[in-house]
């Protein structure tokens, strides 16, 4: 870990979810390549995925498919809805790492669906980790931009600043939490944007990093 040692307790912490406390990689390559096949064009290997999916449905798809991207869009959600939970898996030490924050308010804010990662967490028992769970579509703007982060803290009476955390897995995550005024913490290597080293060097660079998800719940534990 880096800088962590610097880290006040934070009055709330709110999470990425893809990546960051659960892989769907797999029905989200699926739902990805019913639309690309509709539009004729070439799959995405999941690694592919893992690499290209950063922004929201409607920021990204435009970009992808043009003036259909709504087509597309429903095209994928569909394609998403019909098996995402039955191939969604917690990302290692979840469970311990939801477990240790859970002394401090709780939140997320996602690039996903609103309505599927509210699924998802319901899926997997996580309910009563979180004030609240905001996704893609959820509020005026998509991460980002502070409006979803805005909405995540509101049940709270918080807004973002930096006695928040944000912890995430990509540097998109970790320039959304600067541009709040927030605390980001960077969980994992960021492999996908060019490792940790990348991040520093560019526009979002994170405050602490922690290789994994134990590393951060042991963290929390020495904070108390």
């Amino acid at each position: 870990m880096a800088r962590a040692a610097h880290l006040a307790p934070p009055a709330a912490i709110v999470f990425d979810w893809d990546n960051t406390l659960v892989d769907g990689w797999a029905a989200i390559t699926a739902g990805l390549n019913e639309a690309l096949a509709a539009f004729g064009m070439a799959p995405w290997s999941e690694q592919d995925t893992r690499e290209r999916a950063r922004r929201s449905i409607r920021e990204s798809f435009p970009d992808l498919f043009g003036a259909e991207w709504r087509r597309a869009a429903a095209i994928f959600q569909a394609a998403y809805q019909a098996q995402h939970l039955s191939v969604l898996r917690r990302m290692k030490g979840a469970d311990g790492l939801l477990a240790a924050c859970a002394r401090y308010p709780c939140a997320v804010v996602s690039n996903k669906d609103g309505a599927m990662v509210r699924r998802e967490s319901q899926a997997l028992g996580w309910d009563g980790y979180f004030h609240a769970i905001v996704g893609a579509g959820d509020a005026v703007a998509d991460k980002p931009d502070r409006a979803p982060f805005e909405l995540a803290l509101r049940p709270l009476g918080l807004r973002p600043g930096p006695c928040i955390w944000y912890v995430g897995d990509t540097g998109l995550d970790m320039q959304a939490a600067r541009g709040c005024g927030c605390v980001g913490v960077l969980l994992g290597n960021a492999e996908h944007d060019g490792g940790v080293a990348a991040l520093v060097a560019g526009n979002a660079p994170p405050h602490a990093h922690f290789v994994d998800a134990d590393a951060l719940a042991a963290y929390v534990q020495l904070l108390a």
